[in-house]
C-alpha cells in the first residue's frame, strides 16, 4: 500500500482483504473507521463487535454489523493463521518514519530483526490514532510475529479501548507485542524512556545557568510524551518558584515546520523568555531557522534547548542542547523485548536520559528573546 503513510523494508496491506481492512463493494478500501463512522458508533465499540472481545449491548451489535455488511466488511482467519506461526515479519508502526528520532529507532529494530531472519514491515500514522489501530488490524491481517508500537501513545479513552480490542486477541493467539514510550492502558512489555525525570533534569541544568524565564515549544497535548516532558520541565521550575504562563507554552505540530511556527508566534508575542525549550529537537531545529529568520540571535539573545540529541543537532550552528537518548538501543531493546517468550506480567524497561549542555545554551544576558 503506498501513499498512505505505509513505506517498506517491506509492505503492510498490500494484499486485498485484511483482519480488520477488506475492499467494499466497487474495490474501494473500507477501514475499521468506516464502519464505525456508517454505524453511529465509537471506533472502539466497532472493534470489540467485530472481534468479539467482550459483551456489546445488543442493539449497538447489530448497528455495526449491518454496517460491516453494507460496505462488505468482513474480519480475516487471523487467529488460525498466528497459531500455525508461519510468519517471518514483524510489524513497526511508528508515527513518522522520515522524522530522524523514528528513522534512528527504526534502524535499531531493523538490524536486530536481521540478526534473526526476520523482515519490518514499516508504517507510519503521522499522530492519527485511528490510522494506527487500522494499521494494527492490517498487521495481523498479515500474519506478522510481532507488532511493535514506536512512539507515544494517546490520552484518548476511545484509542486505548479500540487498541486494546485489537491487540488482545492477537496476543492470545500467539503474537506478541512491544512498545517504546508510555502507553498507559496496554498491558504489554514496553522500552520508556523516562521523558518526564529527563526534562526534569534539563530545567534544573538550565536553571542552574541562570535563567528564569522560559517558553516551551510543545506538541498536540494529547501525546503521553508531551505531558510527560512539558510536566517534568514544569515541576522543575514550580520546586524552584518560578512560574511558566500559559502563554508563553505554544502549540505546534511535532515537525521542523511546526517548530518554526511556534518560534515565530513566540516573537510575535514579544515572548521576554531567556530560554526556550522545544519538546523534540526537530522541532527545536525549526525554532533555531525561525530565530535566525527573524534577527534573534541564538544564544546571543535567547538560549534553545532540545530533547532526544537525534544526530543532527549536533552539527547545527550553534550545536543544540538536549535530553540525550540511544534511539538506536532504544529500537534494539524493544525488538529484542518482542522476541523473547511473554512473562506472566509485562515488562517494563526504562531508560535514563542525559542532560549535554551544548553551545546553544549559555547564562542570560538579554531579558527577552525579540
Amino acid at each position: 500500500m503506498t501513499g498512505d503513510g505505509v513505506s517498506a523494508t517491506g509492505t503492510v496491506g498490500g494484499g486485498a482483504s485484511g483482519a480488520d481492512s477488506t475492499a467494499g463493494a466497487g474495490g474501494a478500501h473500507v477501514t475499521l473507521q468506516d464502519v464505525a463512522r456508517r454505524a453511529e458508533v465509537s471506533l472502539a465499540t466497532a472493534s470489540r463487535v467485530l472481534n468479539g472481545t467482550t459483551q456489546v449491548r445488543a442493539d449497538l451489535r447489530e448497528r455495526v454489523l449491518a454496517a460491516a455488511s453494507e460496505l462488505a466488511y468482513a474480519p480475516n482467519a487471523h487467529a488460525q493463521a498466528l497459531a500455525r506461526a508461519s510468519s517471518h515479519s514483524i510489524g513497526l508502526i511508528c508515527h513518522d518514519v522520515s522524522d530522524p528520532y523514528f528513522a534512528a529507532i527504526a534502524r535499531g529494530v531493523t538490524r536486530t530483526a536481521a540478526d534473526h531472519g526476520l523482515l519490518v514491515m514499516l508504517a507510519s500514522t503521522f499522530r492519527d490514532p485511528a490510522r494506527e489501530v487500522d494499521y494494527v488490524a492490517m498487521l495481523r491481517a498479515q500474519r506478522a510475529r510481532a507488532i511493535l508500537l514506536i512512539g507515544s501513545g494517546f490520552e484518548d479513552r476511545e484509542w486505548e479501548h479500540a487498541m486494546s480490542a485489537e491487540l488482545d486477541p492477537y496476543i492470545r493467539t500467539g503474537g506478541r507485542v512491544a512498545v517504546l514510550s508510555r502507553h498507559r492502558s496496554l498491558r504489554v512489555d514496553t522500552v520508556q524512556p523516562e521523558n518526564r525525570e529527563g526534562a526534569t533534569a534539563l530545567a534544573r541544568a538550565l536553571l542552574d545557568l541562570g535563567h528564569r524565564d522560559f517558553a516551551v515549544l510543545t506538541g498536540p497535548r494529547a501525546l503521553t510524551t508531551v505531558s510527560d516532558r512539558l510536566g517534568g520541565f514544569r515541576d522543575a521550575l514550580t520546586d524552584a518558584g518560578i512560574d511558566l504562563p500559559d502563554d508563553q507554552i505554544i502549540e505546534e505540530s511535532f515537525t521542523r515546520d511546526g517548530g518554526y511556527a511556534a518560534a515565530t508566534e513566540l516573537i510575535r508575542r514579544g515572548s521576554r523568555a531567556t530560554c526556550v525549550f522545544a519538546l523534540t529537537d526537530v522541532m527545536a531545529i525549526g525554532a533555531l531557522s525561525a530565530f535566525r529568520d527573524h534577527g534573534v540571535d541564538v544564544p546571543g539573545q535567547v538560549s534553545l534547548a532540545g530533547f532526544d540529541d537525534i544526530p543532527i543537532v549536533r552539527d547545527l550552528v550553534p550545536p543544540l542542547t538536549t535530553v540525550a537518548l540511544p534511539l538506536e538501543e532504544l529500537g534494539e531493546r524493544v525488538m529484542n523485548l518482542a522476541l523473547r517468550e511473554p512473562a506472566r506480567r509485562s515488562r517494563v524497561e526504562r531508560i535514563t536520559g542525559k542532560v549535554v549542555l551544548r553551545a546553544s545554551t549559555t547564562a542570560p544576558r538579554r531579558r527577552h528573546a525579540g
